[in-house]
């Protein structure tokens, strides 16, 4: 009660301030010069975060509106009630609120729904729900989801039973979840105990933003049922997606698999059991993480305890650039299966790759395995009933083919992404790659609030309630990267925060540079993509090497950057022209790495301009949200 006192007492204050001064606006949005404006609310965040920006760095030093306009948009009395609402850890119950008045990502509380469908359906477009229960027991007809989340920004979407137990019954999903960002959806049970009729996805999750995906149960216990995925988790982008158990159990079930994870970049793919312990089973995987950037996947049993089972496994992991996998067991105590693996991991830019347990155990089988790439482990293989066509061990001929597949591993490095120093003078045209920030639109807190919220590994399951994260959900995917981000050691020479308001920014920021110091990043987006020519250009502290700081987004539901400084830099600015009018495009800022000794061999700079760490500088520009600091001029 005392402290539920001090908040009214708080809260009238405000309200008798605003009575007394009529022209004052709660909301405080103010001017985009980055001053007060006349009669602004004091109480407001932006307010506050004014006067400090003044006391910190000076006001005769201009201000950054691009950084002033990610300042807490809460109201004075919003921001009251907030803060003493985090300061009594009861956030968590006021959460929708809270997400919309301060412009947070947060995802929504899905409900259950426990529609039952049992006659034939189709859906034309739908997204957003829970199906506790969808097709159960259903016989024969046709259920059919033509466009499931398509473009949907923050999609939540859970199916628990689908088509559970039916007879005779044809699934279709022709568009699942195509060109969402931030996706978290989770598939429990799909066709589990299933007899006859087939089950088709033709595309789940297409191009993609940091997916969150979880296939628990796909047509396990299944009999004589045909299923295929046409296209799962292609050209996608940063996150993760597993897959527990297909085909479990199954007897005399077809399953087929086209495309799994082709060309995505930054994927974390588990698929846990395929075929495992099926009768009579006809699997074929064509293609397994082809032409992937930096892939990280773990294939833990794939046909294992089968009986009289054909496998095939045509290309895992072909033509992916770098990454880390591991293919843990492959037709593992079978009986009488015929496996075959065609092609595993022949890249042209070495990755890692474990492979541990092929057909060990098995009895009466037939296993060939074709190609078996670069630089790679197999152990623990059955010695006899087995057969290698090729096994590829960094030899002459694999450098030859690395060498001649140059231009595809170029591909994932886009032009213009990093450039030399010696490009950046006037009358250059180069390509400008897409700088747009493709990450949600959120706003810092203040700092009287997100000092009061837990940030540590240690306290991960107090930031999950706080938000509603579930276990294995996208926001905890999101506080563990980012706190890994945060936590992790500096490099070599550089120095590091993460921070969760302007406040804390200054703070790290004058506290490198000083107190001279000015906000610089790119103009706009403009010229994303296209070729640019390179007009007047700018070396900040006349083109010697300087200090910086510079700050980048992190995934978090409010604003959090991870800021700093690294030795050996310069900064430039330069104007980005049309190259044939020679109109101006925009107004570039690029900062260049001198130091490159502590990069790894495979950082995506020396993929696309050659050389390796320590021998050549980097330069790149700063993308959309991105910023530097550096001293004043």
């Amino acid at each position: 009660m005392h402290r539920q006192h001090k908040l009214l007492s708080h809260l009238f204050l405000i309200f008798l301030f605003s009575a007394s001064f009529p022209n004052v606006a709660l909301g405080g949005a103010g001017e985009e010069s980055g001053k007060p404006v006349a009669g602004e609310n004091p109480f407001t965040p932006r307010a506050s975060l004014l006067r400090y920006w003044n006391k910190q760095i000076g006001s005769g030093l201009p201000k950054s509106t691009f950084l002033l306009s990610k300042a807490s948009p809460l109201s004075a009395v919003e921001s009251a009630t907030f803060t003493k609402l985090a300061a009594q850890n009861a956030l968590s119950d006021n959460l929708p609120a809270f997400c919309k008045s301060a412009n947070l990502l947060c995802f929504p509380d899905l409900g259950q729904s426990l529609e039952k469908h049992d006659a034939s359906s189709n859906f034309a477009v739908y997204s957003n729900k829970n199906f506790t229960n969808y097709g159960t027991d259903g016989l024969g007809g046709t259920d059919a989801f033509t466009k499931y989340s398509e473009g949907v920004n923050l999609p939540v979407d859970a199916f628990k039973r689908y088509s559970r137990d039916s007879v005779g019954n044809n699934d279709k999903f022709d568009n699942y979840g195509r060109e969402g960002n931030v996706v978290d959806q989770s598939f429990s049970g799909y066709g589990a105990g299933a007899t006859g009729g087939s089950g088709e996805f033709k595309k789940y999750n297409e191009e993609v933003n940091v997916p969150n995906l979880r296939f628990n149960s796909y047509t396990d216990d299944g009999n004589g049922r045909q299923q295929s995925f046409t296209s799962y988790t292609n050209e996608t982008n940063s996150g993760d997606e597993s897959f527990s158990s297909y085909g479990k159990n199954g007897n005399g079930s077809p399953n087929e698999f086209t495309s799994y994870g082709s060309s995505s970049n930054v994927i974390g793919s588990t698929f846990t059991g395929y075929g495992e312990t099926g009768n009579a089973a006809n699997d074929t995987f064509k293609s397994y993480g082809f032409d992937g950037n930096v892939p990280e996947n773990n294939f833990k049993k794939y046909g294992d305890g089968g009986n009289a089972g054909t496998d095939t496994f045509i290309s895992y992991r072909d033509q992916s650039n770098v990454g880390d996998d591991s293919f843990k067991s492959y037709a593992k105590n079978s009986n009488s299966a015929e496996v075959d693996f065609v092609n595993y991991g022949k890249s042209f830019n070495e990755g890692t790759d474990t492979f541990a347990g092929y057909g060990k155990g098995a009895t009466n089988h037939k296993i060939n395995f074709k190609i078996y790439g670069v630089n790679n482990t197999f152990t623990d293989y059955a010695k006899k009933g087995i057969s290698f066509s090729r096994y590829t061990n960094k030899s002459s001929e694999t450098m030859t083919s690395m060498a001649v597949s140059g231009s595809s591993v170029n591909r994932w490095v886009e032009p213009g992404k990093f450039f030399r120093e010696s490009m950046l003078k006037k009358g250059t045209v180069m390509p400008m790659p897409d700088i747009r920030d493709k990450m949600p639109k959120r706003s810092f807190l203040p700092r009287t609030i997100s000092s009061k919220f837990p940030f540590s590994t240690s306290k991960l399951e107090e930031m999950k309630k706080i938000f509603h994260a579930a276990d294995n959900s996208s926001m905890e995917h999101m506080f563990t990267e980012a706190l890994d981000d945060c936590e992790r050691a500096p490099s070599k020479g550089e120095t590091k925060r993460c921070v969760p308001s302007i406040e804390d920014m200054i703070d790290f920021a004058t506290t490198v540079l000083g107190r001279n110091v000015v906000v610089r990043t790119t103009q706009s987006v403009e010229g994303s993509k296209q070729n640019l020519m390179i007009g007047s250009v700018k070396g900040i502290n006349g083109g010697q090497v300087t200090k910086s700081v510079s700050c980048h987004q992190s995934l978090f539901p409010y604003l959090l950057y991870y800021c700093h400084s690294v030795p050996k830099v310069r900064v430039y600015e330069a104007d980005l022209l049309d190259p044939k009018t020679k109109a101006n495009v925009n107004h570039g800022v690029a900062i260049c790495h001198l130091d490159t000794s502590d990069w790894s061999a495979g950082h995506g700079a020396f993929v696309a301009l050659g050389s390796g760490p320590g021998r050549i500088e980097v330069c790149h520009w700063i993308f959309e949200n991105d910023m530097t600091w550096t001293i004043a001029d």
